[in-house]
């Protein structure tokens, strides 16, 4: 059986998602609990996207195979399918800074990395007194100077569509920065907050926060509203692209076709990318 986990995380305390030997990350935490949970040495999952250190997420989703034996025995006298005793165990075992959502068994051929169509980040900056909350520090950048949205939008749209994004990328042997950005742009909340979103099939290793470095730059007069598009054209990385701090940045949630689409979209990705890029990372 193949198990879809949506789950959530405060990356403040994590070295990112994928495991590192001694050091404390929410896959290893993950894998432990469903290791314990389903009574193996050793569990592996898959993600949507593999999120560096102090990211956080609030639509992260992984899968794993299951025999039905082990998932039911996991259950043990529960009163509730499976699937949900196995959500309740998970909670149980893991710290409260990672929580499981949902759980539920799909088709063999969904894959959190592969089946995805697209995965939405926000990030968060406070560049007034008002919108800065203590409360918050973790999850929102405080930026001592205020920030002129009208011009970062002007400039976010030059950023927009099926792009060669190397300029705002770490590179990777044998990668690709091709991406297809469909949404990017920047609001204020009712605090005052000043919230980019951004939406795209995959995203290059810390490819979110350079477009947020970029566009800080000219939200606060260091650049033209043109340069971004400049950079973008260059398809080279720069040092003058500053990559934002992990702290704004969340993962919020990743889509997916239906069922029975799985099967075609498995073979369209892997088609254009390839098992050794690193998906929907940053």
């Amino acid at each position: 059986m193949r198990i879809r986990i949506d789950l959530s995380y405060d990356g403040s305390n994590f070295h990112g998602w994928a495991v590192q030997p001694g050091l404390r990350t929410v896959q290893g935490e993950v894998q432990r609990a469903l290791a314990m949970s389903l009574r193996r040495e050793e569990v592996w999952v898959t993600c949507a996207g593999r999120t560096d250190t102090g990211v956080h997420a609030r639509g992260q989703v992984i899968h794993l195979d299951v025999e039905e034996a082990e998932l039911v025995a996991s259950a043990g006298r529960a009163q509730v399918p499976p699937v949900e005793a196995l959500v309740r165990k998970l909670n149980g075992i893991l710290d409260a800074d990672v929580r499981v959502h949902a759980a539920r068994v799909v088709p063999e051929a969904f894959d959190a990395r592969f089946s995805a169509l697209w995965r939405r980040y926000a990030y968060r900056v406070a560049d007034t007194p008002a919108a800065y909350d203590p409360l918050t520090r973790n999850h929102v950048l405080h930026w001592p100077r205020p920030l002129d949205l009208e011009a970062m939008n002007l400039a976010a749209a030059d950023l927009l569509g099926l792009n060669d994004y190397t300029s705002f990328c770490k590179a990777r042997e044998g990668a690709t920065s091709i991406r297809q950005v469909n949404r990017l742009g920047w609001a204020r909340d009712a605090r005052g907050t000043a919230t980019m979103t951004v939406l795209a099939d995959a995203f290059c290793h810390s490819m979110v926060r350079a477009l947020v470095g970029c566009l800080l730059a000219i939200g606060e007069g260091r650049r033209d509203v043109t340069w971004a598009g400049e950079m973008l054209a260059r398809a080279e990385r720069s040092s003058d692209i500053h990559i934002a701090s992990a702290r704004g940045l969340t993962l919020e949630e990743v889509g997916y076709p239906s069922d029975d689409e799985l099967a075609g979209r498995l073979l369209v990705t892997r088609a254009r990318r390839g098992e050794h890029e690193v998906q929907g990372r940053d």
